[in-house]
């Protein structure tokens, strides 16, 4: 295949967000020393709204619309997101064409006065952007005030710094890339706070027609790091995961077994269902059906059926 004359790369302008574009943009021109890769920097709802917490706008959806409206306007050739940002749902027309190796993909936890969660006191405020964060955290500390944490890192980072917040929870991914792993008091292990499916490894993102596109990029694609994504997907997707759902899935690859953990919760906490399943990598988005189904068998629908309770008018 020829080398292109110019790609270019849609994405946010928040500064993790440009690092992520930034990073497929250094990929993309050692492959293609030739070629122009340039990023197209943009504004999307979700950066623009920041009042209300992400469930009750639209969910994650509103991270990329923008972005894929400037694909499909020939504006831009692919877009790269934080594969925790994408719908499960993929719109008509768009296809995820490669997902890159994965950064950590566990929480942390960052505070200026306390070492770990177990230190905050009763009543100590805690921010997070996330239903399963809040759900995880109501869970197992329910002495604890959780109040919504919208913006980009570095806002969030600044509301703790101005005592907003006594800790904040953030994607520990998204630090590390930015240098900022000083911030991390703790990482939340995947046995107390199962990650968000996808977290901590990037997409990119191109039309489904652009059969180009797909082959500029298939060589960024991570095996591995895609199966495990893909069963995570395969099973919040299942359960209409979106970020209207406290839910968690979190697989890795262990002795070429993929092993698939789950959970789906409500708001507060005190319902919870959690399973796990193995098998092979190959067989990743069925992986992720059966773990759903065993979830549902155990209950989940009937959290399930309460959450669409709740949203509805």
């Amino acid at each position: 295949m020829s080398s292109p004359s110019r790609i270019v790369i849609a994405s946010r302008e928040s500064r993790l967000a440009l690092w992520q574009a930034e990073h497929v943009q250094a990929r993309l021109a050692v492959r293609y020393p030739e070629t122009e890769v340039v990023i197209l920097g943009m504004t999307t709802q979700g950066d623009q709204i920041l009042d209300r917490p992400l469930a009750q706008i639209g969910g994650k959806g509103l991270f990329i619309k923008e972005l894929e409206a400037a694909m499909l306007e020939g504006r831009a050739d692919l877009a790269v997101h934080s594969m925790k940002d994408v719908p499960m749902e993929m719109p008509a027309g768009f296809a995820l064409a490669a997902i890159s190796g994965r950064e950590t993909p566990f929480d942390a936890f960052v505070s200026n006065r306390f070492a770990h969660l177990d230190a905050l006191p009763a009543g100590a405020i805690v921010g997070t952007s996330s239903l399963r964060r809040e759900s995880l955290l109501r869970r197992r500390y329910p002495h604890l005030t959780i109040k919504s944490l919208r913006g980009n890192l570095d806002s969030r980072l600044r509301k703790l710094d101005e005592g907003q917040y006594d800790a904040i929870i953030l994607a520990a991914a998204g630090l590390i890339r930015l240098d900022l792993q000083t911030r991390i008091r703790a990482l939340l292990p995947p046995e107390a706070f199962l990650p968000a499916p996808g977290q901590g490894a990037l997409g990119i993102e191109v039309l489904s027609a652009r059969r180009d596109a797909a082959q500029w990029v298939a060589a960024l694609n991570d095996p591995q790091t895609a199966a495990c994504v893909e069963a995570e997907r395969a099973f919040s997707r299942a359960l209409g995961g979106s970020c209207q759902i406290p839910l968690g899935g979190y697989a890795v690859l262990e002795k070429g077994q993929l092993w698939l953990r789950g959970f789906v919760a409500s708001v507060d906490g005190q319902q919870f269902i959690e399973g796990e399943c193995r098998g092979e990598p190959a067989a990743a988005q069925a992986l992720g059906q059966q773990l759903a189904e065993s979830l549902r068998a155990k209950g989940a629908s009937v959290i399930l059926a309460s959450l669409a309770d709740t949203k509805a008018p």
